[in-house]
């Protein structure tokens, strides 16, 4: 959620970051690593013109993104 805010982005409503002519809302499960891991699944779903969309997108893209090693 941190991220969203970040990118001018103000939580609603719990599971809910509002911008600037976009929504995102946010939902988390728990996935199945092998037989005894399990990890937090966070999906991310964006309303908007896409016009408004791409940019956010790409910033959190940016963000988010993480490298091994």
């Amino acid at each position: 959620m941190k991220y969203l805010e970040n990118l001018d982005g103000e939580r609603r409503d719990g599971n809910v970051i509002e911008g600037n002519e976009w929504q995102a809302h946010l939902s988390a499960r728990k996935v199945p690593v092998g037989p005894s891991y399990r990890l937090t699944e966070v999906t991310i779903t964006g309303t908007g013109e896409k016009d408004t969309l791409e940019p956010i997108i790409s910033q959190f893209r940016l963000k988010a993104f993480r490298a091994s090693g």
